[in-house]
C-alpha cells in the first residue's frame, strides 16, 4: 500500500486547532482535503460540554488527538517528528510564543544539518595537501511551517498601538526566528476574518447589525479584504504541501470580497429591506477613542482602524515576496461575502423578501391590467 506522502497527502499538526479558525483549518485538513491530521490538545477528554463536543466531531472526521501544550517541550517534540507540515492558529495572547514551536522543530530532528566533503578547484591549485573540504548543507525533513499569520503583511504597516506591538510587531518577531532557523514556511494573509467583522456587518463598536443606525469608522470608502474561516483554513492546507508557496506568502483575496464598508452596508439594507442612519467617526475621533478605550476595545479599535482607515486589509500581491491564492487555486470556490450576510438574515427572510417583491410586481400588474381593460372600454363605448 502506497504511504501517505507517496500519496500527496502530507500529515498535518494543527496547533490551536480548537480556536475560531483552527477548527476551519483542521476540517478543512481531515474532512475536505483528505490529510492525515493530528491536532494538539491540552486535554483529551475536557469536562466543558462544548470542547467535548468539538474534540468528538474531530474524532468524527478522523482526526487524532494527542495531548500536548505550547509551554511542555516534550509533548511538542514528539508528534512534529512525525509531521510534513505544522500548522500554527494560535490566538493574539500566544503569536509571540511560536518561537517555542520553531525550537520543538528543530529539536524533532525535521531540519537537520549534514557534513559531507566537496572538492574545490582552489583546494587544488592553492592546497594541494587539503583536497578535501567540509561543507554543511541544511536538509529540510519537514515540508512547511506556517505560522499564526492569518491578516496582512505585518513587516509593512503603519498600525498604531496597541496592535502595533501585541499583534505586527509579535508576529514580525516569530518570521525573523523562522527564518534564522532555515524553518521552510508559508506567511498566509487573508485580510479580516469574516466571522469577526460580518456578524456586525462591518461595525467595531456594535456586536450586531445595525437596526436603526450604523457607525462607520472614517469616510466609509476604503476597501476592506473579508475571507470566511472555512476558506482560510482551505487555502492554508493547499499551501501546506505545494512547492510553489514555499519560503512565500499566501495572499488570499477574493475579488468578489473586497468591498468598502458603505458598499457592505448598500447590501445588508438591500437583503433586509431596511434603510438606516450612517454615523461616520472622524480618523481623529477614532484615534481618541482608541487611547481611552480599555485594552481590549483598544485593541479591537486599532485592529480595524488598519484595515477601514489605513486600507491595510487591501494588500497589493507581491511576485517578488509571494503569490495570490486565485491563481494557484482557481478551482477553490470560497465565500463571498453576499452569502456570508445571508447568514444573518433570519430564517427564510430573503425569501419572504423575495415573495413580498414579487407579490407586490403581480398586484401592480394586475391593476395596469384593470385599468388598461377600463380604457379600452371607454374607448370603445365613444366609438359607438
Amino acid at each position: 500500500m502506497a504511504s501517505d506522502e507517496e500519496m500527496g497527502k502530507a500529515r498535518i499538526l494543527v496547533i490551536g486547532g480548537t480556536g475560531r479558525l483552527g477548527t476551519h483549518i483542521v476540517a478543512a485538513a481531515s474532512a475536505r482535503l483528505g490529510h492525515p491530521t493530528v491536532a494538539l490538545v491540552r486535554d483529551t477528554a475536557p469536562s466543558d460540554p462544548a470542547k467535548a463536543a468539538l474534540l468528538e466531531s474531530f474524532l468524527d472526521l478522523g482526526v487524532a488527538l494527542v495531548k500536548g501544550d505550547l509551554y511542555d517541550h516534550a509533548s511538542l517534540v514528539r508528534p512534529m517528528k512525525a509531521a510534513d507540515a505544522v500548522i500554527s492558529a494560535l490566538g493574539t495572547r500566544q503569536v509571540a510564543d511560536q518561537t517555542l514551536l520553531i525550537a520543538a522543530i528543530n529539536e524533532a530532528g525535521n531540519v537537520k544539518v549534514v557534513v559531507k566533503p566537496s572538492f574545490t578547484y582552489s583546494a587544488l591549485q592553492f592546497s594541494p595537501n587539503l583536497l578535501v573540504l567540509y561543507t554543511v548543507h541544511a536538509f529540510n525533513l519537514l515540508q512547511r511551517f506556517l505560522p499564526s499569520e492569518f491578516w496582512t503583511d505585518v513587516d509593512r504597516t503603519a498600525a498604531v498601538e496597541p496592535a502595533r506591538s501585541a499583534v505586527y510587531a509579535a508576529k514580525a518577531s516569530v518570521r525573523r526566528a523562522v527564518e534564522a532557523a532555515g524553518v521552510p514556511h508559508t506567511y498566509v494573509l487573508c485580510g479580516y476574518l469574516a466571522g469577526a467583522a460580518l456578524p456586525s456587518v462591518g461595525q467595531v463598536i456594535s456586536p450586531a447589525p445595525p437596526a436603526d443606525e450604523a457607525v462607520i469608522l472614517g469616510g466609509g470608502d476604503t476597501k476592506v479584504v473579508y475571507v470566511a474561516e472555512e476558506d482560510v483554513g482551505t487555502y492554508t492546507v493547499l499551501a501546506a504541501g505545494d512547492p510553489r508557496a514555499e519560503n512565500r506568502m499566501l495572499y488570499v483575496k477574493p475579488m468578489a470580497n473586497t468591498v468598502s464598508h458603505n458598499e457592505l452596508l448598500d447590501l445588508w439594507e438591500k437583503k433586509t429591506g431596511r434603510g438606516f442612519r450612517r454615523v461616520h467617526v472622524a480618523a481623529d475621533a477614532v484615534l481618541k477613542m482608541i487611547r481611552e478605550a480599555p485594552l481590549a476595545l483598544g485593541l479591537a479599535l486599532s485592529i480595524a482602524h488598519a484595515a477601514y482607515i489605513l486600507g491595510e486589509t487591501n494588500f497589493k500581491v507581491d511576485p517578488a515576496k509571494g503569490v495570490a491564492a486565485g491563481e494557484l487555486y482557481p478551482d477553490v470556490e470560497y465565500t463571498t461575502v453576499s452569502e456570508y450576510l445571508d447568514r444573518l438574515l433570519p430564517t427564510g427572510s430573503s425569501g419572504r423578501n423575495l415573495k413580498g417583491r414579487k407579490f407586490v410586481l403581480t398586484s401592480l400588474a394586475a391593476l395596469c391590467g384593470i385599468f388598461l381593460c377600463i380604457y379600452v372600454g371607454m374607448l370603445s363605448g365613444r366609438s359607438r
